[in-house]
């Protein structure tokens, strides 16, 4: 079975940063494209950033372009997300989650979700 478990989470001031991890186990890592996703209170869940199996093709919606950067290292089976300028509009629960589709940016299209860690961003 497919574990996630999200790491990195916590409480900062704007403009800070923070980079968030995820670790997977129970299958191929490199199989699987990587994406986060964040849900903040009373919203619906959105896409962040999605990176391809080899790590060579990332996306990342357009409120975090320029601040965020996912990456991976299929050597740890680890995902991350760098980051950088935070906003308080960026305070959420955060998600990674784990597709065998191309580089998805809709929920739906994910197989396996983390638990989540909480980033809250105070003005």
């Amino acid at each position: 079975q497919v574990q996630l478990v999200e790491s990195g989470g916590g409480l900062v001031q704007a403009g800070d940063s923070l980079r968030l991890s995820c670790a997977v186990s129970g299958s191929t890592f490199s199989s699987y494209t990587m994406g986060w996703f964040r849900q903040a209170p009373g919203k619906e869940r959105e896409f962040v950033a999605a990176s391809s199996r080899s790590g060579g093709n990332s996306y990342n919606t357009d409120s975090v372009k320029g601040r965020f950067t996912i990456s991976r290292d299929n050597a740890k089976n680890t995902v991350y997300l760098q980051m950088n300028s935070l906003k308080p509009e960026d305070t959420a629960v955060y998600y990674c989650a784990a597709s065998i589709l191309g580089i998805p940016t809709y929920a739906r299209a994910y197989n396996y979700w983390g638990q989540g860690t909480q980033v809250t961003v105070s003005s």
